[in-house]
């Protein structure tokens, strides 16, 4: 918990530090904000390597399910991604650009998540024959 505080705290001072900046020039604001982001990005990607070792632990229960765990995996970290540098492109001013990361995250998770579609629909399949 004092962990998010102190990221939350992060932020915040990241975001007067670039308002403050962003009056004289636009782009300082917009440095500061990328520079405070890959912190934050950083921290998140310490306290995902704990995340990974309880899916470890997980994959011991599941057996031949394991390759759900590896799909989920890679949806959390293209929603992440796409999140992360949908948010820079907009702070930055452009929308358009970051519409289409949005666009193509979604479509990725789409795509990733095909293979466990697949499955449900041959397990339907099996049950139905």
């Amino acid at each position: 918990m004092t962990e998010v505080v102190k990221v939350g705290i992060l932020g915040m001072a990241g975001v007067l530090v670039a308002v403050q900046l962003r009056a004289e020039k636009k782009e300082y604001g917009i440095y500061i904000g990328v520079a405070v982001g890959i912190l934050i990005f950083g921290y998140a990607l310490r306290q995902f390597e704990a995340v990974l070792g309880q899916f470890e632990r997980l994959k011991t229960y599941l057996g031949a399910g394991e390759s759900y765990l590896s799909v989920l995996l890679k949806v959390i970290g293209i929603t992440y991604i796409c999140e992360f540098s949908a948010g820079i492109c907009k702070d930055a001013g452009y929308g358009t650009i970051s519409e289409q990361i949005e666009i193509l995250g979604k479509l990725s998770v789409m795509f990733a998540g095909l293979p466990i579609l697949f499955a449900v629909i041959e397990q339907l399949q099996s049950f139905m024959s």
